[in-house]
């Protein structure tokens, strides 16, 4: 797995809103290199729920979410949800470190991640 590391000082700027059209927010982050990523709110909440969860629960530290087909739902949702699955915090914590020490900061061909 190719992997690349923004820190915030990367960050150009953030987009979020709901274009006109859409019924659904949009967060689009530039980077000074010159990419730009465009997510759907459904994987903005998604999101959002992990790291409050992890932010705010006493004992966990870390969660994995993998893509789930949803049919039966809450109206509005959206038909794919990135939903957690049971696996040892520690394992995650081990993957995200190994992620992390395989990455280069983007832009750079030789800097390694912090």
């Amino acid at each position: 797995m190719s992997a690349k590391y923004y820190p915030n000082e990367f960050v150009k700027r953030v987009l979020l809103g709901i274009p006109k059209g859409h019924k659904h927010l949009r967060l689009v982050i530039e980077f000074s290199g010159g990419e730009t990523l465009i997510f759907s709110e459904a994987t903005l909440a998604n999101i959002v729920r992990a790291y409050v969860t992890i932010k705010t629960h006493p004992s966990i530290s870390a969660v994995e979410l993998r893509l789930n087909r949803v049919r039966e739902r809450k109206e509005g949702y959206a038909e794919y949800q990135l939903l957690e699955v049971k696996r040892a915090q520690k394992e995650i914590e081990e993957e995200i470190l190994n992620i992390l020490k395989s990455s280069q900061v983007s832009g750079s061909i030789s800097t390694p991640v912090p």
